[in-house]
């Protein structure tokens, strides 16, 4: 499971593992049907195959799982597998059963960011801000101020995330990414170092390194690195793309006028889709799919 979880083994009496049973039945049901209806809506979901997979890995489980913690692992699933809007069904009936928690605020978040409700997401974020997922809390307002096309306050949450986890490579590699968007390729070099050494195969980690190259002048340097990745034609033009971006938002930093904040978050990442997000997945297109999901 991605998100730490406070929960222990319990126990519950009979009728609870009954309606625990219950609830599987439905969430195996629900994963299923959730696959098809994420792909008739937003336009991504889970291969047959990996839909084949997953319900087997279900069906294998122990037919009624009766913890708090279990039945957190499987809405963390569901979530892995692209299912975001079936998801937030399950973190509702959770939070009834068992009430909230930093765990399932983190959940509710990350679907609601991946649904596309940037406002909703935003508030369930800043609760985590006094929890010990803060860094979980501020990279993900990083996140939204960036597909928002507000990359100076996406790098500055992503820098508050890094301070908090100085190790996570991708938190690292996405505050690189906001600083060159944002015009500032000298800032970018550090944490996007840091994040090539801490995670070598990344390749979304790698493409943020050949857009610094590119935007550092580069040239060489990121052609052989493109090369050696066997990057495709559309990865690279859509990375020289934010390459001419990014030198755009430093002349307007030169000229001390920013550049206006634009809805960058499914056309600059459209033909990156082919480089892979954390997950394996790039979910909604409105989002910035430079940016780890």
């Amino acid at each position: 499971m991605n998100h730490c979880l406070s929960f222990g083994l319990l126990t519950l009496p009979a009728q609870h593992a009954r309606r625990a049973m219950c609830c599987t039945v439905a969430l195996a049901a629900l994963s299923l049907l959730g696959a098809c209806a994420s792909k008739d809506v937003v336009g991504y979901g889970v291969g047959a195959q990996a839909e084949r997979a997953a319900m087997a890995q279900l069906a294998n489980r122990d037919p009624a799982p009766d913890t708090p913690g279990m039945y957190l692992g499987l809405i963390d699933q569901m979530q892995s597998q692209g299912l975001y809007f079936a998801s937030l069904a399950h973190i509702d009936a959770y939070e009834k059963q068992y009430g909230a928690s930093p765990d399932t605020i983190l959940l509710r978040a990350d679907a609601l960011r991946m649904t596309d409700q940037p406002d909703a997401a935003a508030t369930s974020y800043g609760q985590l801000l006094k929890t010990p997922l803060a860094t979980r809390g501020y990279r993900g307002l990083g996140l939204i101020a960036g597909a928002a096309g507000d990359f100076a306050h996406a790098a500055q949450e992503l820098q508050q995330a890094a301070q908090l986890a100085p190790t996570d490579a991708v938190t690292l590699s996405d505050l690189g990414y906001a600083r060159l968007r944002d015009g500032d390729v000298n800032g970018a070099r550090v944490p996007l170092m840091k994040a090539a050494e801490l995670d070598q195969n990344n390749p979304k980690i790698v493409s943020n390194m050949v857009l610094y190259l590119l935007a550092n002048g580069d040239q060489a340097q990121a052609l052989a690195v493109m090369n050696q990745q066997k990057f495709t034609p559309d990865v690279r033009a859509e990375i020289r793309n934010d390459a001419a971006k990014v030198a755009a938002a430093g002349r307007a930093q030169v000229r001390g006028s920013p550049a206006q904040p634009q809805q960058q978050f499914g056309q600059a990442g459209a033909g990156a889709g082919t480089v892979a997000s954390a997950q394996g997945i790039e979910p909604a297109p409105r989002l910035l799919q430079r940016f780890a999901q």
